[in-house]
């Protein structure tokens, strides 16, 4: 069980007057959400003009790391941020500081082809399951165990009864399918603190930041990723059922 910080996503620059963007930004943030508590990092890298950028992975992972050691970090490879296929994968080739894993999402089309490259790659894969057809989808295939977790996220359910319903789902079709691989569940907006709790109920990993939602668990705005961090942090650290 763990908490990782995801600082900035896809969203816009408007979103949070501290959203990271600049890999200064994401640097420093980087280092206040792990000295909040986080474990690991999840970023999506920015090109100059602020816009998400697999041809910024090698910049952006070794400033972080330079900053925070041992910390393991993660990107996204989402089919939106070349918009092209063939651009995705070529900038992933080109990759030369490699982050320690990689989101894929089972919803997208190239995702097993994502998967086979980012083996090749020595690059450890997240596989994110949104529906119990991205888990059926990600139980048929042949290698689906070479992975290092599994990520449960309802990004597009904001109605916490059917958000839980889907994440029960994909958690049977993982059961039938025998996957013993650890799971990080995680929320989004109205959802992220009820998935916070639940997560820790059920002794899953979980993850925090202004990628997932801006609001502490009192519902007031949080000051920054380290904010957010730190909440999680205590709703893990709790004793209390």
């Amino acid at each position: 069980m763990i908490v990782q910080a995801c600082i900035n996503g896809a969203r816009p620059s408007d979103f949070h007057p501290l959203l990271p963007l600049a890999i200064d930004a994401m640097v420093r943030d980087a280092a206040a959400s792990v000295a909040a508590g986080a474990a690991e990092l999840h970023i999506h890298p920015r090109a100059a003009n602020g816009k998400e950028s697999l041809a910024a992975v090698d910049d952006t992972i070794g400033a972080i790391r330079r900053v925070c050691p041992g910390t393991l970090i993660g990107v996204s490879t989402g089919a939106w941020i070349e918009d092209d296929r063939e651009k995705t994968r070529e900038a992933i080739r080109r990759w030369r500081v490699l982050p320690d894993y990689a989101s894929v999402n089972l919803s997208e089309d190239d995702a097993p082809g994502l998967m086979q490259l980012l083996r090749q790659k020595g690059v450890g894969i997240e596989a994110g399951l949104a529906s119990v057809g991205d888990a059926e989808r990600y139980i048929s295939l042949e290698d689906h165990d070479r992975i290092f977790r599994v990520l449960i996220e309802l990004d597009h359910e904001q109605d916490l009864q059917r958000a839980c319903d889907i994440a029960d789902g994909i958690i049977a079709v993982l059961e039938r399918g025998r996957v013993h691989r650890p799971i990080l569940l995680h929320g989004f907006d109205r959802t992220v603190w009820p998935f916070v709790r639940l997560a820790r109920e059920r002794r899953y990993s979980t993850r925090i930041g202004l990628e997932d939602g801006k609001h502490l668990p009192d519902g007031t705005i949080a000051r920054d990723n380290a904010a957010l961090v730190a909440a999680a942090v205590a709703i893990f650290s709790s004793q209390s059922p």
